[in-house]
This record gives C-alpha cells, sequence and structure tokens, in this order.
C-alpha cells in the first residue's frame, strides 16, 4: 500500500534474487555472497541482460527454498557492478540499487531461477516546509545517534547533512541505521518521502533511548570495575597490617605438619617428590599471597588421598551371599558374578583388578541399592558418583591449576571421600552424559573404567598418576545403545530386566511393607495386608518394571492408617485386603488388557519393548476405496513406516496364495494405525503383527483374539529375531494371552523367562510369515460360523470342530 502518488511506469521482466538477512535501498553500494543455485542462475541471467537484476528481501531468512509467496513484493531494482565466482561454487557480486519497483506478477517459465514482472515507484518530487522540518529533525536526531553508536564513523553525519533530497535522505538514513530487517522492509515499501521522514524520526527516538541506556550500563560497569580495584588495593594493605601484627608467630609452624601430613600419607615416590617441591616453593613466598593459598590447597588435596589406605575383604562366601539374598530378591546372574569374584580373590593373593560391571534395566529395579549390598557383603567402602547430565570432560579428569578456583574432577574427589583405595565405585546414569565444546567426559572415561590404563589414572589437578586398578567400578544405565562403544567394551554388561507380578508381591512382603510400616511409626500389628491384595496392587495400581511406585502406593496406605492411628488411638488395626483398597488408594487406576471378546478382522495384537518395561500393542488396518495409498498415522518412527511397507509389500507379493485380486491394491487405500498416538513408537518387531493385521484386512478373515506376536519380517517373509523378548512374553502373560508367535532364533533366550510363566501359555517358534498366518488367522470354516451367527460375549465363538491350542511351556515349531 502505498501513500503518495507514484509515477507509473511500464513493466519490465527481471530476473529475481530473494535476499538473506540485507533489506536493499536505492543508491546503497554492498557486496552479496550468493550460493543457492536459483540465486546464481539470476545472477547469471543478469549479466546477459545488461547486468540489471530485482532484488528482494524474503520473508523467512531461515528458509533455503522460498516460494514466490514466501518473498516480500518490494524490492529494489539493481545494477551488478562486478562479479567474482569462488572456487566452492559460491559467488561473489557487488550491487548497486537504482530504484524502487513492485513485483507485477512471478513468471511461471523459469523453474531454476526467479524472474518477474516489475514496475518501478517513485514519489513525485516535492519539498514542502513540512518535508523541511522533517529534514532537519532527521538530520538532528541522526547526528546524535551517530555520536552514541561506536559502529558508525563521524563522516556518515557529514554525509547525510550534504543530502537535500528528502527521497534519498530517507534512504542513507535508513540504510545506515541497525535496525530490524522488517522495520528496514517497511520504510523501503513507503513511497512518499513525508511518511518515511515521519517513521524515521519515531525509530531514531526509540534507538537514541536504547544508545543512552547502553552508554550508562557501560559506565556502570566500569564504575564496578574501578571499586573492585580500590578494594582490591585496601585488601592488600590489611594484609600488610595483618602480617605485623603477627609478626611474633611462627610462620614455619603450618609448613612443618605438612611436611609431616606428607610423609604419613604413604604416597608413591613420584606423588611425594611432587609434594616436597610445592612444599618447598611454599616456604618462600609471602604467606598472605594468592599463589601461596593456591599452592597449600593443592597440598592439602595430595596429602588427604587414600594413597596406600584400603580395606579387607571379606572373603566368606557363605556370609556374602546371605547379606545379599537379605538386600534382594532375586537377580541370581548378578550375586553369582559378585560371588565368583570373592572365590577369585580368596585363591589368589596377590593384588588382582577389580571387575567393571555395567548393570543395565528399567528405573527402580534395583541397580543402585544392589550396588550398595555388594560393598556391604565385601565389606568394602562405597562412594556414588552421579554422571547425570554431565557434559564437560573437566568434570572427570579436572581443571588445570593455572584456573582460578580449580579443583580435581569427580573421581579423585569421591576417592577422597571414601577414604579408601579399593571402595565399591557406582558410576550411576552412564547413559546419561551427553558432550558440548568443553570435551566429552564418556571419552575421559574410557581410561577410569579400562583395567589396562587405570592403575595410572592422570588427573589434570592433580598433575600426578593416581591408582585406581583396586577400585571395583559398577555402572548403571537404563539403556544400553546410549552408552558409546568404546566404552561398552570394557564393561561386563549384565541386564536386570523388569520383575515378574509375582516376584514384585514377594519383594513387597520381603522387604518394601516392613520396610515402609517402620519408616511411617507404625507396628507391624497395627497393619497388614491380605494374601491378594499386593498382587491387586501390583496390577491394578502401578504399572512398571521395578517397584519405586509399588513403595510410592504402599506408604500412601500407610499415611492413611498413620491418620487412623492418630485420631483413634494406638489399638487401632487394619487389615488391607483387594476389595477395600480403593478406600486407601481411590479407584484401580490401570484396567488390565482386555482382550477382545470375539476375533476381529484387521486387528493384531503385537508386543512392545519399553524403558519400563514390555507392552502389548493393538495393530489397526481397514481397507477403503482409494488409489492405492498406504496410511500409516499413530506417531510411527522411520524404522517402523519402512516395516508397514515391507509387510504391505510380501503381502502384494503372497497376493495369489492369499486369494487377492490381481492389482488390488491400485483400487483401494490402506490404513495402518497404532493406537496411542500420542506415544512415540519404533522399531522393526512390529513387522509379523503389521503383516498379520494387513493379510486379515485384505482376506477379510479374522485374527485370533488370544494369540500375540512380535518378530521383523523381510520382503521374503522370513521373520528375525528381536530383542527384549523377556519383558515382551511377561507382558503377554499380564494381559492374560494364550499364545505368543516369536522368532525362532529367539529360542535361546527363553532361559532367562520364568518358568511359571511359559507353562501359563504356549510360545510358537516360526521361521516365516506363512507360520505366523497359518496360526493367527481364523481358519475359512470358523470365519463364516462367526459372520453368520454372532454370539454373546461369555460365549465361545468356536465351531465345535476346531480346537483351540492347548496352553503348554513347550515350544512349538513349525
Amino acid at each position: 500500500m502505498f501513500l503518495s502518488k507514484t509515477k507509473q511506469k511500464s513493466t519490465k521482466l527481471l530476473p529475481l534474487l530473494p535476499l538473506r538477512d540485507i533489506t536493499m535501498f536505492p543508491r546503497m553500494i554492498v557486496p552479496l555472497f550468493v550460493g543457492r543455485g536459483k540465486s546464481v542462475r539470476a545472477l547469471d541471467l543478469a549479466e546477459e541482460r545488461q547486468n540489471i537484476i530485482l532484488l528482494v528481501t524474503q520473508k523467512d531468512a531461515k528458509d533455503d527454498a522460498p516460494n514466490p509467496s514466501d518473498i516480500h513484493e518490494v524490492g529494489v531494482v539493481s545494477e551488478v557492478l562486478q562479479i567474482l565466482r569462488l572456487p566452492d561454487g559460491t559467488v561473489k557480486a557487488l550491487v548497486e540499487g537504482l530504484y524502487r519497483a513492485k513485483i507485477v506478477r512471478f513468471c511461471d517459465d523459469a523453474d531454476d531461477y526467479f524472474e518477474a514482472e516489475v514496475r518501478e515507484i517513485a514519489p513525485e518530487p516535492e519539498v514542502t516546509p513540512e518535508i523541511e522540518a522533517l529534514m532537519r529533525a532527521v538530520n538532528s536526531k541522526f547526528e546524535e545517534y551517530v555520536k552514541l553508536s561506536p559502529k558508525l564513523p563521524p563522516e556518515t553525519v557529514v554525509t547525510v547533512a550534504n543530502t537535500e533530497d528528502p527521497d534519498r535522505l530517507a534512504d542513507i538514513v535508513s540504510t545506515h541505521m541497525a535496525i530490524k530487517i522488517t522495520d528496514k522492509q517497511r520504510l523501503l515499501e513507503i513511497v512518499a518521502p513525508q511518511e518515511r521522514l515521519q517513521i524515521l524520526v519515531q525509530i531514531l527516538d526509540a534507538e537514541i533511548e536504547i544508545l543512552k541506556i547502553e552508554r550508562r550500563i557501560r559506565g556502570r560497569v566500569r564504575n564496578q570495575i574501578e571499586k573492585s580495584q580500590k578494594e582490591y588495593y585496601l585488601n592488600e594493605q590489611m594484609k600488610a597490617i595483618q602480617k605485623e601484627l603477627g609478626a611474633k608467630d611462627d610462620p614455619k609452624t603450618e609448613i612443618i605438619k605438612l611436611r609431616q601430613k606428607v610423609k604419613d600419607a604413604g604416597m608413591p615416590p613420584e606423588a611425594e617428590e611432587k609434594a616436597v617441591k610445592e612444599l618447598n616453593r611454599l616456604e618462600h613466598m609471602p604467606p598472605m599471597s594468592a599463589e601461596g593459598t593456591v599452592v597449600m590447597t593443592y597440598i592439602d588435596w595430595l596429602v588427604s588421598l587414600p594413597w596406600s589406605k584400603r580395606t579387607r575383604d571379606k572373603l566368606v562366601i557363605k556370609k556374602a551371599e546371605r547379606i545379599l539374598d537379605e538386600d534382594h530378591y532375586g537377580l541370581e546372574k548378578i550375586k553369582e558374578r559378585i560371588i565368583e569374584y570373592l572365590a577369585v580373590r580368596r585363591l589368589v593373593k596377590d593384588k588382582i583388578k577389580g571387575p567393571i560391571l555395567c548393570f543395565v534395566g528399567p528405573p527402580g529395579v534395583g541397580k543402585t541399592s544392589l550396588s550398595k549390598s555388594i560393598a556391604r557383603a565385601m565389606g568394602r567402602k562405597f562412594v556414588r558418583l552421579s554422571l547425570g547430565g554431565v557434559r564437560d570432560e573437566a568434570e572427570i579428569r579436572g581443571h588445570r591449576r593455572t584456573y582460578i578456583g580449580s579443583l580435581p574432577g569427580r573421581i579423585i574427589q569421591s576417592m577422597r571421600k571414601g577414604k579408601s583405595k579399593n571402595p565399591v565405585f557406582l558410576l550411576d546414569e552412564i547413559d546419561k552424559m551427553s558432550t558440548d565444546f568443553r570435551g566429552d567426559p564418556s571419552a575421559a572415561l574410557l581410561e577410569v573404567l579400562d583395567p589396562e590404563q587405570n592403575n595410572a589414572f592422570s588427573d589434570h589437578y592433580l598433575e600426578v598418576d593416581f591408582d585406581l586398578s583396586e577400585v571395583m567400578f559398577i555402572t548403571t544405565a537404563n539403556v544400553i545403545h546410549r552408552i558409546p562403544q568404546p566404552l561398552k567394551d570394557r564393561m561386563e554388561v549384565i541386564s536386570l530386566p523388569g520383575y515378574t507380578e509375582e516376584e514384585k508381591v514377594r519383594i513387597a512382603e520381603q522387604f518394601l511393607v516392613p520396610k515402609v510400616i517402620k519408616a511411617h511409626g507404625l507396628k507391624s500389628n497395627n497393619l497388614k495386608f491380605s494374601s491378594g491384595s499386593l498382587s491387586h496392587l501390583v496390577r491394578r495400581y502401578t504399572r512398571e518394571a521395578g517397584v519405586r511406585n509399588l513403595e510410592r502406593e504402599i506408604a500412601n496406605i500407610c499415611r492413611k492408617v498413620a491418620k487412623r492411628i492418630v485420631q483413634e488411638g494406638k489399638r487401632y488395626q487394619e487389615v488391607v485386603i483387594a476389595r477395600n483398597m480403593h478406600r486407601f488408594l481411590g479407584p484401580a487406576r490401570y484396567l488390565p488388557y482386555k482382550v477382545e471378546e470375539k476375533e476381529r478382522v484387521g486387528l493384531a495384537t503385537g508386543l512392545a519393548w519399553t524403558e519400563v518395561g514390555g507392552d502389548i500393542l493393538a495393530i489397526e488396518v481397514i481397507v477403503m476405496e482409494g488409489r492405492g495409498n498406504l496410511i500409516l498415522t499413530g506417531q510411527l518412527g522411520d524404522v517402523m513406516k519402512e516395516s508397514a511397507q515391507a509387510a504391505l509389500s510380501y503381502i502384494r507379493s503372497k497376493s495369489k496364495e492369499l486369494g487377492l485380486q490381481s492389482g488390488f491394491y491400485r483400487r483401494q487405500d490402506i490404513h495402518v494405525h497404532v493406537p496411542e498416538g500420542a506415544i512415540p513408537k519404533d522399531g522393526p518387531s512390529a513387522g509379523i503383527t503389521m503383516a498379520t493385521a494387513l493379510a486379515s484386512a485384505l482376506t477379510e478373515r479374522a485374527v485370533r483374539k488370544d494369540v500375540a506376536m512380535t518378530g521383523e519380517i523381510t520382503l521374503r517373509g522370513r521373520v528375525l529375531p528381536i530383542g527384549g523378548l523377556k519383558e515382551k512374553i511377561l507382558a503377554a502373560h499380564r494381559a492374560e494371552i494364550s499364545t505368543v508367535l516369536i522368532p525362532r532364533q529367539n529360542e535361546k533366550d527363553l532361559k532367562d523367562i520364568p518358568k511359571k510363566v511359559c507353562r501359563a501359555m504356549k510360545i510358537v517358534s516360526v521361521d516365516h510369515m506363512d507360520d505366523v498366518l497359518s496360526v493367527a488367522l481364523v481358519p475359512a470354516l470358523e470365519q463364516n460360523i462367526i459372520k453368520s451367527d454372532p454370539v454373546e460375549a461369555d460365549q465361545p465363538i468356536f465351531s465345535q470342530d476346531y480346537q483351540k491350542i492347548p496352553v503348554s511351556g513347550e515350544i512349538t515349531k513349525h
């Protein structure tokens, strides 16, 4: 919208170059670096057409491929003065703005560059008394702006003051001001010099006020620096006075004490030589010097480290087993590994290298508490270092003493805190580390966790080697894939999968309930849980792989009982059963996975792994009239989308065997949806589930409601192995699913699954997708019966000729 009369000009067809982070004005000469393909092509075209080009600012500077709608309508027709082509393909061009122009239309003929039909817009030349007043105001304020701004040379004021044309004056001032691109574009689009000058006066007033504030801030900082220097001078005078007052004291007393500490610390020769050298330096320094304080702190760190102090391991195997069993239920593999280490220690009298274990499992399964139990069983000190959020290498190796306030790294700090050379050292949340410009802490840990190197760990602050070879390092992580491979290679990884329902009930009975009752000041006769109440609590009020939420819910019940005891007296007793649990915890938070009342077409049940254990994954497929599109919804990741594509390709390749018409996919749209769309999902293990749901929807054969499955699919229908089998089987068990299909190559993982769970369901091993469909899809005879004679929810939906798959713990092979 232009607010003054303009001279109507004829239109021209010019190449167009979109600008980023700059707005061009008439009579403005600037260099441009051009790298985008369309822009380089536009420059080439301008070179062929008398070096004339239209420069227009794009609306979003981050947009690398703008459309015509992303470019402003008003720009500047410019002349290309010089072009320099650089070796990397970019072009440096020197351009000069000629006049304003408005885009009439974009040309659709060119694909590799922008070309537009433009019309020059220019104001009627007029100088009224009001314009003259505005010009004087702009000159005055711009002069004040230049005085306050450190970026503009004073010669700019002379150039502006000698400009008599209001149009040119407004453009020159707009060019030199450091304002937003949007404000400059606004000034460019206004044709009338009077209106432009009015807006410039307002912008100059605002910018002058900001510059004044910045000047006040700079002055305040300068005064603060002068104050700090004054305080330092006075402090030095006070130190001199204190030195005179304390002249009668022996200045060598502290040095003598430190020498004795160095002698008693049991340092290796290298460290002791370094400490003595620093003591000699300290002895010749003024007592109150800043360098003396740094040296004193350094020597104090050296003498306080456990160079030779160590605890004696308890090598009684029976006692260690008893302590581990007292503190934790299950976890047989880890307990066995600790007992094996103690047995080796008992046989080998010489010093052996400490093991480096990595406990990997979901939150709440007892990784951290297990480390404390290991320290108690071995009779060692326990130190813990949380690595969550650590992103600075100096957190591990420390800072060099040249920095003010430098300290050793957290490894050395923890060793000082543990007061032992051979503690159980827990590096918690090792998968939560990150990296930035300050270094990679995981790379620094490579030396710490390498038994071949950690006998000479180098901390930047200490500047001498420290022996970590006797330390028993234990690391914990929730997921193994976030740990860098070189670091993972140095550790012995032990997985802690989620607990089964039976294990959670046992843990609650033996550990959590007594612990929480005691913590809330109750006695065992005040609160009791019935045999089925804990199972109900686990099923309906918690959903986790560990037991943290279970402990919180038990504590919630204890608080309610404690309140009643205070109100009614200490003789109050409460027995918690499944039926009255809602009085303490409210209605059940989690309902069990409900198996469909009857077989459904296009609905298959899959199994998923999460950081808190396994889960059930329903996959729905519907077929509609369309044009052969595959629609995927449910916030699926790239790998899961590719699995769906592979599953559909397999179904298309088997269309004849499945009784599908040739070219069925050209006339139909297929929609695959995974419910709980707010939760991101990814991974290849849902491949056979998607293929089963697709086959069901396309053949109109229902999927058995009591069958769940997991496995990756190939284009030829092979079923490949997956991870997290134990968690997935446990999820199917909780959902009361009777048959689970797994890849044959995962049979080796069944030994980790509790035998009770295996006996409660039928586990079928499959090699090919044909095996999956033969088990998962309802035969055609039953399908007809289900369609023609729907039954009630509590009646069986199978024909008399069909026998259900028996429930057993054996592995069925096809």
